[in-house]
C-alpha cells in the first residue's frame, strides 16, 4: 500500500486555493465544447519558467499534439471534448501547492505531470487532499507515488534509472572511479546519486561526490576536482541549464572521460551545447528517435506547421522523449476515463490501476504502487558533429 504523506495542508491553502475542489465523489454538471458536445477536463501540470522550463514544455507539446490528435473521447456512451487546462508550476515545490490547486478548481478530472520531482511531490499533496487522480510523466523520484495513493507514473524510476546508469559505466565504459555532481536541495539530484553510488561501489567501483548551490553558473573547479580524482565519468543528473554549462567546462578543461546524465539531458539544447567539442555525453532516457517512424513523421510535421510549438521544442523538430511521455500520458488518461465510465476524479482513479496502454514508448501498466513496470532506459549519446542524438544501446540492470 502507498503511504499517506504526514504534511498537511495550511488553514489557508484549504479553505481559500482548494475551495470548490471536486473530490466529493459527485460528478459535476458537464460544461459544452465548441462542437456541442460535453467538456472533460484534463490538467496539464507542468514548469513553463524556471530551471525545468524547457522540459516542461516539450512534455507538455506531446500533449498538445495527442489532444490534436484525438481531441474526444467516449465515455460512457457519450462523445466529450478533451480540453487541457495548463497551469505553470513554474519550477520549485514551493510553488508547486499553488498550481495544483488552481487545476482543482478548474474541474480537472485527471491531472498529467510534472516533469521535476520535487514539484511532483509538492503537488501531490493538493491532488491527495482533493481527491483527483495525477499520472506522472517524467517524474523519477519513487516518492511521488510512495506518498500519495492519488499518484500514479508512466517513467521508469531513480532506483532503477541510477543502477542502471552505474552498470553502464562500469561494465559498458570499462570505469572504475566515478565523479557524481548534484545541486543542493535538489530531491531528484540527490536521489539519482544516491542510488547510482550504491549500485556503483557495489559493482566494485569508487564513488567521490560533490554538491554545488543553486544559481551556480561556473563549474570549472568541480571537473578539475573530477580530473584529479582521477575519475573516468561525470555524472551529474541536473537540469537542462547545469548540463550545458557542465558541458561547455568539460571542454575547456580538457576532460578526457564521458559525461553522463540522467533523462534531464535529453534535451536538443544539451545536444547542440555539445557541437564541436571534444567531449563525450551520454544519457538515459525513455525513447530514442526513430523507434516508431510514424509517430515521429506525424509530430514533426504538426511542429513544422507551428511556430509557438517549434520554439517551444529548442527551435527544431528534433523529438525529445519527454513529449513521447507526454503523448503517452495522454492516452493514458483517455484509457482511464473510458474505463471509469465517468468523468468524476474518484471514479477515475479508482480505474487507474487496470489500466493498460500500448504507447510509442512502450507498454504501459501500473505495479501495486502504481509505478510503471518498466526495466529498460535507452543510452543515446551526443553527436558533436550534427548536434543529434545517436543510439547506442538498450540498457537493463545487470
Amino acid at each position: 500500500m502507498k503511504k499517506f504523506s504526514a504534511l498537511m495542508l495550511t488553514l489557508a491553502l484549504t479553505a481559500g486555493l482548494l475551495a470548490g475542489c471536486g473530490g466529493s465523489g459527485e460528478e459535476a454538471a458537464p460544461e459544452s465544447g465548441e462542437s456541442g458536445a460535453k467538456v472533460v477536463k484534463i490538467g496539464v501540470y507542468e514548469p513553463q519558467t524556471g530551471d525545468n522550463g524547457p522540459g516542461g514544455k516539450q512534455e507538455i507539446l506531446g500533449m498538445q499534439y495527442a489532444n490534436s490528435v484525438q481531441p474526444t473521447v467516449e465515455i460512457a456512451g457519450e462523445t466529450y471534448e478533451v480540453q487541457l487546462e495548463i497551469v505553470d508550476n513554474r519550477t520549485t515545490p514551493e510553488n508547486g501547492p499553488s498550481a495544483a490547486a488552481e487545476l482543482v478548481n478548474r474541474g480537472v478530472s485527471v491531472v498529467l505531470g510534472s516533469y521535476g520531482s520535487g514539484v511532483s511531490v509538492a503537488g501531490g499533496q493538493v491532488f491527495e487532499e482533493a481527491g483527483v487522480p495525477a499520472i506522472g510523466v517524467t517524474c523519477t523520484n519513487p516518492q511521488v507515488t510512495s506518498d500519495y495513493d492519488c499518484y500514479f507514473r508512466i517513467c521508469f524510476t531513480d532506483p532503477f534509472q541510477g543502477p542502471a546508469l552505474a552498470s553502464y559505466a562500469y561494465d559498458g565504459l570499462g570505469v572504475t572511479t566515478a565523479y557524481t555532481l548534484a545541486m543542493l536541495g535538489s530531491d531528484y539530484d540527490q536521489g539519482l546519486v544516491h542510488y547510482f553510488t550504491e549500485a556503483f561501489e557495489a559493482l566494485g567501483g569508487t564513488v567521490i561526490s560533490e554538491d554545488f548551490p543553486e544559481g551556480s553558473a561556473n563549474f570549472v573547479s568541480y571537473i578539475n576536482n573530477a580530473k584529479s580524482a582521477g575519475a573516468g565519468v561525470i555524472f551529474a543528473p541536473v537540469s537542462t541549464n547545469y548540463a550545458q554549462l557542465i558541458i561547455e567546462a568539460a571542454s575547456a578543461q580538457g576532460f578526457e572521460g564521458s559525461l553522463l546524465g540522467s533523462d534531464t539531458w535529453d534535451n536538443n539544447k544539451v545536444a547542440e551545447s555539445a557541437v564541436g567539442k571534444d567531449v563525450s555525453v551520454e544519457v538515459t532516457t525513455f525513447y530514442q528517435e526513430g523507434g516508431d517512424p510514424e509517430f515521429d513523421a506525424g509530430i514533426k510535421e504538426w511542429i513544422n506547421a507551428n511556430p509557438d510549438a517549434k520554439t517551444n521544442n529548442g527551435g527544431n523538430d528534433m523529438v525529445a522523449a519527454v513529449t513521447v511521455m507526454g503523448y503517452d500520458a495522454y492516452f493514458t488518461a483517455l484509457e482511464a476515463l473510458k474505463a471509469a465510465g465517468s468523468t468524476d476524479p474518484q471514479a477515475v482513479m479508482e480505474a487507474l490501476p487496470s489500466v493498460t496502454y500500448e504507447g510509442v514508448s512502450g507498454h504501459i501498466e501500473f505495479d501495486d504502487i502504481g509505478d510503471a513496470k518498466r526495466d529498460q532506459a535507452y543510452i543515446k549519446t551526443a553527436n558533436t558533429e550534427t548536434g543529434a542524438w545517436d543510439f547506442v544501446k538498450v540498457q537493463g540492470v545487470e
